[in-house]
């Protein structure tokens, strides 16, 4: 039951955050008065509908929570009304299409104010030390070392909320250089020297081994097996605890944090495009609902974690130019506004519903990628 309750969370997170989308669609077609037909919550079956009298527009709830749409009268077919999606000024629909994406982030950075007041930030503390390097001078890496129990705070001077931030401002160091941490000790924040004992040349967001090894996190050991069958696996000491801050530097922390992500996505796809990471590191929607679930299930911040997680992965995914996309049609609307002429309507059409075969084909194989 719990397992089928973990699901049933990360379903509701992403049909929350699918619905906040199209939300924010509808409220914007609603101020430029554009033609809604439906606003619904899922697909498939349509288990309840409301029309309103005043304006025709249906709402419904339909069988299958994983998705949702606001249907524009006048975006997927002719429509003469001057108030049909495609009749609208390019500047209008942009809002429109912007307006969903733009919810999502909202929405996201809500979650991330709420959990860093509520529960705080999320900080990686050192577990243990590791020993210096053998044949070194252990006098300077006792000396520039963190130690048992540090919380990390920054490096380098840049605000620590991801993996990839440490990554970021560690890049091209050499082991034996001393690099500036900042950390909370003792309840009082420091700033102190740590020699590098490994080079940070990290060529992928998912080398975070090569990070804890570089600034000496220490590792222990888990035995599995029994006999000549036994086996030992190692694992970095190194766990999360949450840091309050004041007021005003948490509201400054929550911005920054939604940017990181979002800086992260691009530099995921980044790293797909320049072949620095396979496509076994993406996942589909099935991966995305085992990882949401066990992620949302462990605790109330990090239900609100994740949650913001997947909403600001779902505006900038959704702001890509990728046919079928919010991002792809606001291209064809500038097309529109600068050439003062449409790309034929019929070939638009045709182009968005390749990208969208081909979007779903995507998914399907990164998910059969993290079985094989």
């Amino acid at each position: 039951m719990s397992v089928i309750g973990s699901v049933l969370l990360a379903v509701l997170i992403l049909l929350v955050m699918i619905t906040v989308h199209e939300f924010g669609h509808y409220l914007a077609g609603k101020a430029l008065k554009f033609k809604i037909d439906e606003f619904s919550i899922g697909f498939g079956p349509k288990l309840f509908k409301h029309t309103s009298k005043r304006t025709g527009e249906v709402f419904a709830v339909r069988a299958l929570p994983l998705g949702g749409f606001c249907a524009f009268g006048g975006e997927d077919e002719e429509d003469d009304s001057p108030d049909a999606f495609n009749n609208k000024a390019p500047w209008k629909r942009i809002i429109v299409l912007v307006a969903g994406p733009l919810m999502n982030y909202l929405t996201a950075l809500l979650l991330i104010i709420i959990a860093l007041f509520s529960f705080g930030q999320m900080c990686y503390k050192i577990g243990s030390v590791a020993p210096p390097p053998e044949g070194s001078d252990s006098t300077q890496y006792i000396e520039y070392s963190l130690r048992e129990g540090d919380i990390i705070l920054k490096a380098e001077g840049k605000n620590i909320y991801l993996t990839t931030d440490a990554m970021s401002a560690l890049s091209g160091k050499k082991a034996g250089d001393v690099v500036q941490i900042t950390v909370l000790r003792g309840g009082e924040e420091q700033t102190v020297g740590v020699m590098l004992r490994a080079d940070c040349d990290f060529k992928s967001s998912q080398e975070v081994q090569k990070l804890w090894r570089a600034i000496g996190v220490g590792t222990y050991g888990v035995t599995s097996g029994e006999g000549e069958e036994q086996t030992t696996t190692y694992y970095f000491d190194l766990g999360v605890q949450s840091v309050r801050f004041g007021f005003f530097t948490t509201i400054g922390h929550s911005f920054q944090y939604s940017w990181r992500i979002a800086g992260t996505i691009f530099k995921v796809l980044g790293e797909l495009l320049t072949g620095h990471l396979g496509l076994n590191a993406m996942g589909g929607p099935i991966t995305t609902i085992k990882l949401t679930s066990q992620i949302a299930s462990q605790s109330a911040q990090n239900f609100f974690e994740i949650a913001a997680y997947i909403g600001v992965n779902l505006a900038v995914f959704n702001l890509l130019p990728i046919p079928s996309l919010d991002g792809s049609k606001i291209i064809f609307c500038l097309i529109e506004w600068i050439f003062r002429k449409p790309v034929p309507r019929k070939v638009e059409a045709v182009i968005h519903a390749v990208g969208f075969v081909a979007i779903l084909a995507f998914a399907i194989l990164v998910d059969i990628l993290q079985f094989v």
